[in-house]
């Protein structure tokens, strides 16, 4: 068999369902192979909307989502979509097609050297250089994915070593994964004294709760001892956002720490946090907190994150072990935000303004969607508010890109959890910005039978940017920029589009575009002139510890 049969069996053995990507030719003997799998190919219009679909698959199962490209520009258009998935711990594999070896020593067309290029952005970055490797460079590869923190492996895939017969004895290699560690018992039993000794610990929870399926564990920690949990913008969902010990997420400004008790806390327990969501130079600025760290993985070495103590291990066994013995603390210091922000978005659900202001399309979004509907959140001044207000009841269910912050990533993304979720509604909150950078995969929705509910946030601005310039220097610069009909654009697809003229028509129009049951434009005029009032009363806010 050719070496590509061989690495499509052993996709296959790593249990792949979907490759995201185009074809070219340097993977034409890749193409062929696969038309002989199970493994299903979504063909895409663009290599960054393949390399963000398989970011948010791996985000949503916790197994490598797979892309595909040819050389050159095929490749380097994944590597936006690469970083992300890396920086935000979702295991991808990513797979670029290569001229052939016997032109890679000199000066040739489309020809780079693509192994150097990925490297800085994945976990693993390889060649196949012999089409035997194959089996165990598969095997790594998603070995190495998936593997706490998870991230991307890249694999450069020769156009030769491709063509070339292999052994039909050889096959794929067995797939397994390393079990997470227990909890060395004298570190519980030291961060058991630390949180006895504590008058007001709070809990800073990241995504690798969730990564490592201890959501449930971390509530019944959090209950059994009575300390309030704050979370990450990607750890939203943790906790259902009306439950009592649920104090915020963290992520949106430098005070953010006030206003969720961190800064008067004696004992900070991180578990599963990632710094490069909330740098912990935003709420240990003067380094004199008390740290414990809580992971899979150690921590990551930074002058504001000494710790009292670290347990390296399982998080769901790590927590059983820690609160074993401990007594709940007899006052909770629970703050002021969970409740503003609940009764802002409340106070806005009747509101007539027009625009539309963002605590009403968040007030009607939550409330025509189940607990379990995904939303996949683009980048820019939405991402703000539906990272603070939005009202997440389960976790992975309001998808944000926050440790590289990508824009472009919610139509794509959004295809990817449909596919992950066709039982549930999923819907792409993006702005109009964010929109039009990979608003062509409209067609692949389409095409491929996804539906999804596409909602724009329509400023003609750069509004992100606008806010922060604002906030800073009292002006804008260069942010403003026109758009197209965004429903004639919908209808030019084949799908269907519709344009909010009034506060009142937003919650009928996304029940109905729902109802559509295909893929559905939503037009709808924001007013950010809330922003700078959001960061105003939520700035104001002080916890009362």
């Amino acid at each position: 068999m050719k070496g590509a049969e061989l690495f499509v069996k052993c996709l296959e053995n790593e249990g792949v369902d979907y490759i995201f990507g185009i074809p070219g030719e340097e993977n034409l003997d890749v193409m062929d192979a696969l038309l002989d799998s199970d493994i299903r190919f979504i063909l895409t219009r663009l290599e960054l909307g393949a390399a963000f679909m398989a970011d948010v698959y791996g985000r949503l199962t916790g197994k490598s989502g797979v892309c595909l490209a040819t050389l050159g520009p095929g490749a380097t258009n994944l590597i936006t979509g690469v970083a992300d998935a890396n920086m935000d711990r979702a295991p991808i594999v990513a797979i670029a097609g290569q001229a052939a070896t016997t032109r890679l020593h000199k000066e040739s067309h489309q020809v780079v050297d693509l192994v150097s290029m990925f490297r800085p952005i994945s976990k693993y970055s390889t060649q196949i250089l012999e089409p035997e490797n194959i089996p165990e460079i598969v095997r790594k590869a998603f070995k190495v994915a998936e593997a706490e923190k998870p991230g991307c492996s890249f694999i450069d895939f020769p156009e030769n070593i491709a063509e070339m017969e292999v052994d039909s004895g050889r096959t794929p290699l067995l797939a397994q994964q390393a079990t997470p560690s227990e909890p060395p018992a004298e570190k519980v039993a030291q961060v058991a004294e630390l949180i006895a000794a504590a008058r007001f610990p709070v809990i800073i929870a990241g995504n690798g709760v969730i990564r490592s399926h201890a959501c449930e564990e971390l509530v019944r920690f959090a209950e059994k001892l009575n300390i309030p949990v704050a979370t990450t913008f990607m750890a939203k969902g943790l906790l259902p956002a009306a439950h009592p010990l649920f104090v915020g997420a963290v992520g949106l400004q430098a005070r953010d720490h006030v206003s969720c008790g961190i800064e008067r806390a004696d004992l900070i327990l991180c578990v599963g946090y990632d710094m490069v969501e909330y740098h912990p130079h935003l709420w240990n600025a003067d380094k004199d907190k008390h740290i414990v760290h809580i992971d899979a993985s150690p921590a990551e070495v930074d002058e504001c994150y000494i710790l009292e103590a670290g347990i390296v291990g399982d998080i769901n066994h790590s927590l059983k072990r820690i609160s074993a013995g401990l007594a709940p603390k007899e006052e909770n210091p629970a703050t002021k935000l969970r409740d503003v922000i609940l009764e802002e978005v409340a106070s806005y659900a009747t509101d007539t303004g027009f625009p539309v202001k963002p605590q009403k399309i968040l007030s009607d979004l939550r409330a025509v969607l189940e607990p379990e509907d995904v939303v996949i959140c683009d980048v820019g001044a939405h991402k703000m508010w539906l990272a603070r207000m939005y009202q997440e009841e389960c976790p992975n269910t309001c998808i944000i890109s926050n440790g590289y912050a990508a824009m472009g990533i919610a139509v794509p993304g959004a295809i990817a959890g449909k596919l992950v979720y066709p039982d549930r509604t999923v819907v792409a909150v993006t702005g109009d910005a964010g929109f039009l950078m990979n608003s062509q995969e409209i067609e692949t929705a389409l095409r491929v039978g996804t539906s999804i509910v596409i909602l724009i946030w329509h400023d003609d601005a750069y509004g992100l940017i606008e806010w922060k310039q604002r906030s800073q220097f009292g002006r804008t610069s260069n942010i403003d920029f026109t758009n197209p009909d965004f429903v004639k654009y919908a209808e030019s697809f084949g799908a269907k589009g519709y344009r909010i003229s009034s506060a009142e028509e937003l919650a009928p129009t996304l029940k109905q575009a729902i109802a559509d049951d295909t893929v559905v434009v939503i037009d709808c005029p924001v007013d950010y002139g809330e922003n700078m009032k959001l960061t105003k009363k939520l700035g104001e806010l002080v916890s009362p510890i």
